[in-house]
C-alpha cells in the first residue's frame, strides 16, 4: 500500500474531510508509522486572537508531539488531565471551521489515540486522548504551542503512585455469577501455565466482572475478597486463608529454632589480621543478637595478645562468623595528606623631611665645620666661648639613606637646613610544607612549634608558669569513597610568636587557622582558604600654616608613604597509598 502522507506532513485537503472520512482514511491507508502529520486553516482574518494550525509529530524516543500554531504568542490555555484526557482551553480565542475535527492518530504508533478541537461561546477546546499511563509536559516557542505525551513503564508508573502496586501480568477478562471461589483460582492457574494448591478451607462463591485486567490484580482481588493469601514457590502457587498461612510460617519459625537449640557445639579459633578481634567479636554479637539473649548457648572470646577469636557455637553461627571475618579483615588503605602553606608579603616605605636648626654666638670667632643640624649635621663653636644650638623644625626622617645641607653663617648667627630622604622595598615569601600517612577514617596530626611561657596570678597572690603553644600543625581525617576519591576533614594552624610587640616581656601571638571539609580526587591539589590584606598609609607631619605656603610649604613638613601587602594561602594535596608504598614506608 501506497502512503499518503508526503514528507513534510498531511495534505491539506485532510481539513476538509468530515471527521469520519479521515478517520477512515488515517486507519485504513497508512501501511507504517508516520513521523508527522499537520493541518492549516485558512489565513485567519486580521484581529483577535485565533489558532491558525495543528501539527502532530512523532518524537525519537516514541512520544507524541502536538503543535499548535497561535496567531499571538501572548495566548495562554489553562492546561488540566481528566479521566487520562489533557484538555487544553483556550480564552477568547477562536477556531476555524477548518479544524473543528476529530483526528485519529493512532497509525503514527505513539501513546496519542485521538485529538479533537472545538470552539464554544468564544473559547477553544483542544482535547488529546492517550491510552495507557503517560505523562505530557508543555512548552512554547514564539507563536508555536507543544504539548509532548510520553509513555510511562512501570518503574516509573510505581514513582508517581507509590502506593499503587505495579501489575504487569497478561490481561484477562472474566463474567462469572456465584462461581466456586476454587473455580476462579483454576481458570487463573489455567491462563498463566502456573501449578496450583489450595487449601481444603478455601470454600465459598464469588461474583466477579473483571475486563482487560491483569492476572495477578485479578488474583490480588479474588484472594482479598474472601480474606486469602498465597505464596509462590518456583511455578507452583499455594493458596490458602491467610491465619492459616501465618500460623505454618510461624510454625516452621519455631521448629527451626528448635533445631538450632539442639545442635551441637563446637569450638573454633579464627585468626584476625589487619582488624581487632574484639570489634569483630561485637558485630557478630549485635548481628546475630546472642549479646541481648543471657540464656543464649555457646560464647565468644577474644585474646587480645595474639587478636584471635575463641568461638564455641553451632557449625551454622561458624559458618556466618567466619564469612564476617572474611569480609571485614582486610587491610586498611592509607592516605599521605601534604598541605603547602605560602606567606607572601610586599612592604614600601618612602619618607621625605627637613630638619633647620642654628646657633647664636655672643663674642669671639665661629669655628664651623661642615653643614647639619645639630643632632647629626655638622658642629659649630666657638674658642674659648659657649654657644646654644637647637633644631626649632624637626621633621628629618628618621634612618634616613640619604640628605643635603645648607647652612647660612654670620659673625654672630649660624642658620643651617638639611633636607633628608628615604626609601624601602622588602619582598618576602614563607612556605611550610607538613605532610602526614594515615589509614582511612583515621584522625591524624603533625606538630612543630614552640611554647611560650607565661606567668598567671591566682586570688591568693601566688603565681604560676603556663604556657601557651605557637606551632606550625596539620591534623586530618580523610575518608575513602568507593570511587576512590578523598572526603577530608582538615585543620591546619599555623601560629609564630611577635617577639617585636612584647607586652610584659611576653610576645602575642600571630594566628593563622583554616577547618575545612573537602572532597578531592586522589593526587589532586586543592586550595582551601586565603587571606589577602593591602595596608596603605600616607602620613603627613608640618610646621602650622608654614606648611600650608605654596612651594615654600615643603621646608616646613614631612611626608611618609608606606604600603604593606600579605597573602596567605594554604594548598591541600591527598594521595591514596597502595600496597606496595606501604611496604617501602615501613
Amino acid at each position: 500500500m501506497n502512503r499518503i502522507f508526503p514528507a513534510i506532513g498531511l495534505s491539506l485537503w485532510i481539513a476538509m474531510l468530515s471527521p469520519m472520512a479521515q478517520a477512515a482514511s488515517l486507519t485504513a491507508q497508512v501501511a507504517s508509522p508516520p513521523t508527522g502529520g499537520r493541518i492549516e486553516s485558512p489565513p485567519a482574518a486580521a484581529g483577535g486572537k485565533a489558532i491558525r494550525g495543528v501539527d502532530f509529530q512523532r518524537g525519537p524516543q516514541g512520544e507524541g508531539n502536538v503543535i499548535i500554531d497561535l496567531s499571538d504568542p501572548s495566548i495562554a490555555p489553562e492546561i488540566q488531565e481528566r479521566d487520562g484526557k489533557v484538555s487544553l482551553t483556550f480564552a477568547k480565542t477562536r477556531l476555524p471551521e477548518s479544524l473543528r475535527v476529530r483526528l485519529d492518530v493512532k497509525d503514527f504508533a505513539t501513546p496519542v489515540q485521538y485529538i479533537r478541537a472545538s470552539e464554544a461561546a468564544g473559547r477553544t477546546t483542544l482535547t488529546i486522548e492517550p491510552s495507557g499511563p503517560f505523562d505530557y509536559s508543555t512548552y512554547q516557542t514564539d507563536n508555536r504551542l507543544t504539548v509532548s505525551i510520553r509513555p510511562m513503564s512501570a518503574s516509573e508508573l510505581q514513582k508517581h503512585h507509590p502506593d499503587h502496586n505495579a501489575y504487569n501480568g497478561e490481561k484477562l477478562s472474566l463474567n462469572f455469577q456465584d462461581i466456586d471461589v476454587r473455580s476462579v483460582l483454576q481458570l487463573i492457574a489455567d491462563f498463566t501455565n502456573l501449578n496450583l494448591v489450595a487449601s481444603d478451607t478455601v470454600q465459598g462463591g464469588i461474583t466477579l466482572r473483571l475486563q482487560n485486567v491483569p492476572w495477578d490484580q485479578a488474583l490480588d482481588l479474588v484472594l482479598k475478597t474472601k480474606g486469602l493469601d498465597k505464596r509462590q514457590v518456583g511455578n507452583v502457587l499455594l493458596v490458602a486463608p491467610a491465619d492459616e498461612i501465618a500460623a505454618r510460617e510461624r510454625q516452621e519459625l519455631e521448629s527451626q529454632r528448635q533445631i538450632a537449640d539442639l545442635a551441637p557445639l563446637r569450638r573454633e579459633l579464627m585468626q584476625v589480621n589487619y582488624a581487632k578481634a574484639t570489634d569483630i567479636a561485637k558485630l557478630f554479637q549485635s548481628v546475630t543478637g546472642s549479646e541481648a539473649k543471657a540464656d543464649e548457648r555457646g560464647s565468644i572470646t577474644v585474646d587480645e595478645r595474639t587478636n584471635n577469636i575463641i568461638a564455641y557455637q553451632t557449625q551454622e553461627r561458624l559458618d556466618e562468623l567466619r564469612r564476617i571475618v572474611t569480609q571485614l579483615d582486610i587491610p586498611v588503605r592509607q592516605v599521605m595528606i601534604e598541605a603547602r602553606i605560602v606567606e607572601a608579603n610586599v612592604d614600601y616605605d618612602k619618607s621625605l623631611g627637613v630638619r633647620w636648626g642654628g646657633s647664636i654666638q655672643n663674642r669671639g670667632n665661629w669655628n664651623a665645620s661642615g653643614v647639619g643640624g645639630a643632632a647629626n649635621g655638622p658642629s659649630v663653636g666657638a674658642l674659648g666661648s659657649t654657644s646654644s644650638s637647637s633644631p626649632f623644625v624637626d621633621l628629618g626622617v628618621a634612618n634616613n639613606t640619604s640628605g643635603i645641607g645648607i647652612a647660612f653663617i654670620t659673625d654672630n648667627v649660624l642658620l643651617d637646613l638639611e633636607l633628608t630622604a628615604m626609601e624601602k622595598t622588602g619582598n618576602g615569601e614563607i612556605v611550610s610544607q607538613p605532610k602526614v600517612v594515615t589509614s582511612d577514617k583515621e584522625t591524624a596530626k603533625i606538630l612543630k612549634g614552640t611554647e611560650i611561657p607565661y606567668q598567671e596570678a591566682s586570688s591568693s597572690g601566688a603565681t604560676s608558669v603556663s604556657f601557651k603553644e605557637a606551632s606550625l600543625s596539620l591534623e586530618v581525617t580523610p575518608q575513602i569513597t568507593p570511587d576512590n576519591r578523598i572526603i577530608m576533614e582538615v585543620k591546619v594552624t599555623k601560629d609564630e610568636p611577635d617577639y617585636l610587640n612584647k607586652v610584659q616581656d611576653v610576645p602575642p601571638i600571630k594566628k593563622n587557622e583554616v577547618n575545612a571539609k573537602v572532597l578531592v580526587n586522589d593526587g589532586e591539589t586543592i586550595v582551601i582558604g586565603g587571606v589577602f590584606s593591602n595596608t596603605q598609609a600616607k602620613v603627613v607631619d608640618k610646621v602650622p600654616f608654614l606648611g600650608d605656603v605654596p612651594y615654600l610649604g615643603r621646608l616646613f613638613r614631612r611626608d611618609v608613604v608606606s604600603e604593606k601587602k600579605s597573602e596567605l594561602l594554604v594548598f591541600l594535596t591527598p594521595r591514596i597509598m597502595n600496597n606496595q608504598a606501604i611496604a617501602v614506608s615501613r
